[in-house]
């Protein structure tokens, strides 16, 4: 629905109320914000795909190399991952990772 249906209805666009609360796309609170959603996005991808495997977080780190508190951090979106590493993770999930540049 187009945001100007949206207000016709009494509703605020999602973008409005993300500006709001972060900021104008740009600024450097919106960054943050936005980068810490691609964090969770990454998290949650790697959640699903290690459950659908029926792996746990301790199971996988042993398979790649790591500790089970590190995966458990990029599950949650609290931790800075490095592209080596996020391929080396979803290999060892038996999956491989393409990226979409817009």
């Amino acid at each position: 629905m187009r945001n100007e249906d949206l207000k016709a209805r009494g509703c605020t666009p999602i973008e409005d109320l993300i500006a709001e609360d972060f900021g104008a796309p740009g600024t450097v609170e919106r960054d943050e914000f936005e980068s810490s959603c691609e964090a969770f996005i990454i998290g949650e991808r790697l959640k699903a795909e290690r459950l659908k495997v029926g792996m746990t977080q301790e199971q996988l780190a042993n398979k790649i190399g790591t500790k089970k508190s590190y995966i458990s951090r990029i599950e949650n979106g609290r931790a800075d991952i490095q592209l080596s590493t996020l391929f080396k993770i979803f290999q060892g999930l038996g999956r491989k990772v393409s990226f979409t540049i817009m």
